[in-house]
């Protein structure tokens, strides 16, 4: 459950003003309850490397927030993968009297401070797509080792039974605390069935890094003896293909990925890229959304069955979501058919015979 000292400030505020004349709107069923007069929400993201942030998450958190409260207004910064500039973006906004703060953290550990300095202002925090360390109020994600446990599998399924050739695996950034349950989970499924070869972590989720790291087993394992790759994120993975191209591999081996940036979603079109995970951003942006308005009108979220998340500072009421694999096969029925991406964005240039091929004209 939420604090209640912490929320005193918060629901005291919320009450005044919806004596005053609430705003708000139906929203989608089960959603949290309409907002006050209007307020001021902080929203942090962590990096503008991943197109997700900026192209979906800040716009449907946004429109959501407006839904339920046309006078709310969002307050919104990018820390570019920079812990010290997300704590100074928090500190200015909480310096604008934000009542509530969705924080993607850069770094979960370091983020500890914000959400401290955030509860002692009485502004709750909802931690978003990472769980954030000290008290925060709300959390909501996707299920991460089930994540890297779809991601292993898919790996597994295109290597079908020619599973003697060992593979590299790329995780994430050491800092995200997502990272570490993708690893997790991809372990779970293919250790005792593959030989891992080479295995390291990209930091900050860099193509570079994942470029350079693949270089590097290429070059101790031979390009042509490399079965696949687990790639933990579709940047990643993109540098591991650039990696292969470079050494001359013209019959890629099977390359997983997440996120489903468009370029990824190309390359698997394309037959570079083997899969990805398409978490649905529109949900979960929408649960952030209502969790924030529930916590700042001092108000119990009450959309989505919850579960409860220990992350060693206290136990926190979450929302975590099912991912989906996506390879060529099912491209059009997943993030076509969701709207996530159009036709016309996906089948341009060289990419249109492969969209005809999977039947997405």
């Amino acid at each position: 459950m939420v604090r209640l000292g912490r929320r005193m400030v918060a629901a005291a505020a919320a009450v005044a003003a919806l004596a005053a004349g609430g705003c708000g709107g139906d929203g989608e069923p089960g959603a949290s309850p309409g907002a006050d007069a209007g307020y001021r929400v902080g929203l942090l993201l962590p990096e503008s490397r991943t197109t997700r942030y900026d192209t979906f998450d800040r716009p449907y958190i946004e429109a959501r927030i407006g839904e339920v409260c046309a006078n709310c207004e969002v307050l919104y910064r990018n820390a570019d993968s920079d812990a010290a500039q997300q704590a100074t973006q928090a500190a200015e906004l909480l310096a604008q009297d934000i009542r509530v703060l969705i924080l993607d953290a850069v770094d979960a550990t370091a983020a500890a401070s914000v959400v401290t300095d955030a509860e002692a202002r009485g502004v709750p925090v909802v931690a978003y797509d990472r769980l954030a360390t000290g008290p925060v109020d709300y959390y909501v994600s996707f299920d991460n080792e089930k994540v890297g446990q779809v991601q292993a599998q898919s790996l597994l399924d295109a290597l079908g039974g020619e599973r003697t050739r060992p593979i590299v695996m790329i995780n994430g950034a050491p800092a995200d605390p997502n990272a570490a349950g993708f690893k997790r989970g991809a372990h779970s499924v293919l250790d005792g069935k593959v030989t891992i070869g080479r295995e390291f972590d990209a930091t900050d989720w860099s193509a570079e890094a994942a470029r350079t790291g693949m270089a590097a087993a290429i070059t101790a394992l031979g390009a042509e003896r490399i079965g696949g790759v687990y790639a933990a994120n579709d940047g990643t993975a993109g540098g591991a293909i650039e990696a292969l191209k470079a050494a001359g591999v013209t019959d890629l081996p099977p390359v997983t990925g997440q996120d489903a940036e468009i370029a990824a979603i190309q390359r698997i079109l394309a037959g570079e890229q083997h899969s990805t995970i398409y978490k649905a951003i529109k949900p979960q942006a929408t649960v952030a959304a209502d969790m924030a308005v529930a916590a700042a009108t001092g108000t119990a979220y009450a959309g989505q069955a919850t579960t409860v998340t220990d992350n060693g500072t206290a136990k926190v009421t979450s929302v975590l979501l099912p991912p989906v694999s996506v390879t060529r096969a099912n491209v059009k029925d997943t993030v076509v058919a969701d709207g996530f991406y159009t036709a016309p964005q996906l089948c341009t240039g060289s990419y249109a015979a492969a969209c005809h091929e999977a039947g997405i004209f």
